[in-house]
């Protein structure tokens, strides 16, 4: 039996009722005394780490909660001003509940910048942090240069009103197709795929909750190309420059050695990423575009590199480890990514 089926089969899915919500996770390696806890990406779940337990829980006590509006956790809406906010709050009570106090923080896409808002609150509590190709510091959309520079209006080109509204509709509607080539062409790097779990990982992306203050969020009319910016609340809205930045990490006065996972070929986070629109406008996808004077691909990676730099010369460890693959690079390349994880928290 190989260890993606293995894991599929061994793992049961439990529930912790906290005053904030109920979380749905998993957990296995139990008696390890070292504690890793993992935190999914935005149309995902706690399911996109099961592939990895076996491997994982050879070393760690590790746990993957579903965030709030995600997989089977409770459907509770998003205060999108406080940026990543409610859902570290909903972790620190998670963590405690769990009696843990001293644990790794691995996060995921959307859950790399969850995990660096949970740094920036309780920095004391980790032991270590990985970003795997995590959104940039300075918001998804919405920003020029590795600066991080805020397009005017604040908010403009990010937010729930640049979600894809096809993928909006398959998702309310529980259809699987747009789901599947997402998961195909986006997630994971022609030709990877993972046939025995396809089907349980689709499921787990349908099971994003469609609706007031949950996915994608509001949004805000504005005369400027593309004619929408973020409102205030709802999970896209998270990750707009102007509530969910998160520079400020660099300047840590705890800093938890960093490990920063990226694919070579990651679309979605990228200095060209396929779902920024100064990237779409750029290519034509998008008509109207007013330029790259006004609003030019957002050079996400490269934010990134910029804010971990900062964050080294402070003082922080940091090590950028590229993988074959895209945005799912980790489970496209689980043994190394593993053993990074482990070199990192030794």
């Amino acid at each position: 039996m190989t260890a993606r089926k293995e894991s599929a089969k061994v793992n049961t899915q439990r529930f912790l009722t906290t005053d904030r919500l109920k979380t749905a996770y998993y957990r296995a390696g139990e008696k390890n005394k070292r504690k890793l806890l993992l935190i999914h990406g935005n149309v995902s779940s706690s399911v996109f780490y099961l592939p990895l337990f076996p491997a994982l829980a050879q070393k760690f006590d590790v746990v993957a909660p579903d965030l709030r509006c995600f997989g089977d956790s409770d459907a509770l809406p998003v205060d999108a001003t406080r940026g990543f906010r409610d859902w570290t709050d909903d972790l620190a009570e998670f963590a405690a509940a769990l009696g843990w106090d001293s644990f790794a923080l691995a996060g995921w896409s959307m859950g790399g910048c969850v995990a660096m808002q949970y740094a920036m609150d309780h920095a004391e509590q980790l032991t270590g942090l990985v970003l795997i190709n995590p959104g940039s510091p300075y918001g998804f959309g919405g920003t020029r240069g590795v600066d991080g520079e805020m397009l005017d209006p604040p908010g403009l080109a990010s937010g729930g009103g640049c979600a894809n509204a096809l993928l909006v509709e398959c998702l309310r509607k529980g259809e699987r197709e747009l789901p599947r080539t997402t998961l195909a062409t986006i997630y994971f790097k022609p030709p990877f795929q993972m046939p025995e779990w396809e089907e349980q990982l689709i499921d787990s992306m349908l099971k994003t909750k469609v609706g007031e203050g949950m996915y994608p969020g509001d949004a805000r009319p504005v005369d400027q190309w593309p004619f929408v910016a973020a409102g205030d609340m709802g999970i896209c809205n998270t990750m707009a420059p102007n509530h969910g930045n998160l520079s400020a990490f660099a300047d840590l006065p705890v800093k938890p050695p960093v490990l920063w996972v990226r694919g070579d070929s990651d679309v979605m986070v990228s200095d060209n990423s396929v779902c920024d629109f100064g990237y779409l406008g750029q290519t034509g996808v998008v008509p109207g575009w007013p330029g790259a004077d006004v609003i030019p691909p957002q050079p996400m990676v490269s934010q990134t590199r910029a804010v971990l730099d900062r964050y080294r010369t402070g003082g922080g460890r940091v090590r950028e480890l590229e993988l074959p693959g895209g945005h799912g690079c980790h489970l496209e390349n689980p043994d190394t990514f593993v053993q990074a994880v482990n070199e990192l928290l030794t």
